[in-house]
């Protein structure tokens, strides 16, 4: 069952559900007033009146316009000093009978923002979801405007000038220090390109009926929100008394060369904090003594290695067949075609990163990955895409759209890279992890998260009660361990080594009070 907090709708969906709202009997006047007094209520919290006394609010010509007047009103009932600008005349009946109201209540009005005593507040309303054309003319001039005043915006649904489905921008748009989506998610803050648009995002739950959602969205492909409720579920904890090791899955990690030496031990710190059972990795001959000294725990296994110290063949003692899960790729380079070849034989479930999706991408990253009788999970940045699936990427379209393609195709799970990272199987949801940070842009971070996923999906193999899902599990972990460090750090010394000693501490959100009930067990 989806929670209000997981559903992340388009434009159609969103108009769809409304709809069924009003059909049921919800009057659209009814629903407006709620609304709006929930931003007023909400607004008043994050923005006090003694902080900021004074608020220009922008209102459009449609249902978002008059979700502001209606904040602009009842702002200005607890004492605020409202100022409201309306570029385009009103059409609706509704939102003209709040225009009425508010200038009854000798609330200034203005045709031209630069008019508006400059305000501690902006609150753009001007357009909701369903914007579809390029804003030129007045409309753009006073939004840049707005932008330069170098005054805090705060967004009612979504920035104006947003597309809500894809997240780029109509010729220009507001660029909100926060913003209040209503209802439900909407696609297009949760995009790359909207990041920069949309601010600090939070929903505003005016309480739609599941019927009405689960009677729009169940018959197609979602799209939704990575929570820590989600992650949490697939986390494969608390354990049983009895558990030994090898209940807990054999991970084998694949990875390093001489020229990417911490690659490897980046891998096999994030598969350290999974809790996996068994840790094997396979290296070239010349770095076992130096990854057993850093992962003592590990049973490091060397390798057969080309004259620039890559793996060149796997030996005899690793059967990959044996293992519950195999990673392959962190920093092996482009020299170790034979292994990955061996590799991709295998039955087992695999992860493929780094030079191992650029491997795959030579070989014919369709055909290969068709002819695998194990899952696979890809885990490429948007370059490494571009090489594996030419023929899916298309200019402008959002990240979920090409990771679902790519999912279809290919028969594989998908974790494509970015800001908000998205995680697509071929059937089923798509999801998208909102919460990241500026510390994991740095080279090793993603060896950590392979590692990581690795061991919980080597775990999953092991544990009836875990699924695959566990990969949504380590992308959650993965993210809040950047944040955590970033926290304790800041945004640009968080290097990969940090992020892998800041996946234990991370580790307590997920864990929540059950941690503590462990404890008290004991």
């Amino acid at each position: 069952m989806r929670t209000i907090d997981q559903v992340v709708v388009n434009t159609d969906q969103m108009r769809a559900i409304e709809n069924r709202m009003f059909e049921s009997g919800m009057p659209i006047a009814a629903l407006m007033e709620k609304v709006g007094c929930l931003l007023a209520r909400r607004i008043q919290d994050l923005y006090p009146r003694a902080k900021y006394p004074k608020l220009g609010v922008l209102a459009g010509p449609g249902h978002n316009g008059a979700d502001a007047l209606v904040v602009a009103r009842e702002l200005h009932m607890r004492g605020y000093k409202v100022a409201v600008w309306s570029p385009l005349p009103t059409k609706k009946a509704l939102n003209a009978s709040h225009a009425q109201y508010v200038r009854s209540l000798n609330i200034p009005w203005v045709r031209d923002v630069a008019e508006l005593t400059m305000p501690d507040l902006w609150i753009d309303g001007l357009f909701g979801f369903g914007l579809d054309r390029l804003l030129d003319g007045e409309v753009a001039s006073g939004i840049e405007w707005v932008n330069k005043s170098d005054r805090p915006i705060l967004s009612i649904d979504l920035p104006s000038g947003i597309h809500t489905d894809t997240g780029i921008t109509l010729g220009t748009s507001i660029q909100a220090t926060r913003t209040l989506c209503l209802g439900l998610w909407k696609l297009g803050v949760m995009q790359d390109i909207a990041l920069e648009s949309v601010g600090a995002v939070e929903l505003i739950d005016f309480d739609i009926p599941s019927r009405c959602i689960e009677s729009v969205l169940d018959d197609e492909p979602s799209v939704q929100r990575l929570t820590v409720d989600v992650a949490r579920r697939s986390l494969p904890w608390p354990q049983s008394r009895s558990t030994h090791k090898y209940q807990r899955g054999h991970l084998l990690l694949v990875a390093g060369s001489h020229k990417y030496r911490g690659a490897v031990v980046l891998a096999g710190m994030g598969a350290r904090a999974s809790g996996v059972g068994m840790l094997t990795i396979a290296v070239p001959y010349s770095m076992v003594d130096s990854v057993s000294l850093k992962l003592p725990e590990a049973i490091v296994v060397g390798c057969p290695e080309t004259v620039n110290g890559a793996i060149d063949t796997l030996p005899d003692s690793i059967n990959p067949d044996s293992y519950s899960t195999i990673a392959f790729g962190p920093g092996v380079s482009l020299e170790a075609v034979h292994a990955h070849e061996k590799i991709l034989r295998t039955n087992r479930p695999l992860i493929l990163d780094a030079d191992g999706l650029n491997l795959l991408a030579r070989m014919g990253t369709i055909k290969t990955l068709r002819a695998r009788k194990g899952m696979t999970v890809l885990t490429p940045h948007p370059g490494e895409f571009e090489r594996l699936f030419p023929d899916v990427v298309e200019t402008g379209a959002p990240a979920y759209s090409l990771a679902r393609k790519a999912a279809e195709m290919s028969g594989s799970v998908i974790a494509l890279k970015g800001g908000r990272m998205v995680v697509s199987r071929p059937k089923g949801p798509t999801w998208i992890n909102p919460d990241s940070s500026p510390a994991l842009a740095r080279g090793g971070s993603g060896d950590v998260l392979t590692g990581l996923m690795g061991g919980l999906l080597a775990i999953a193999q092991r544990q009836p009660n875990v699924t695959e899902d566990v990969i949504k599990t380590a992308i959650w972990w993965h993210a809040q361990a950047g944040m955590h460090a970033a926290a304790e750090r800041t945004v640009f010394g968080v290097d990969a080594w940090t992020l892998s000693q800041a996946l234990v501490p991370a580790l307590g959100e997920l864990v929540g009070d059950r941690l503590e009930d462990e404890r008290m067990a004991r």
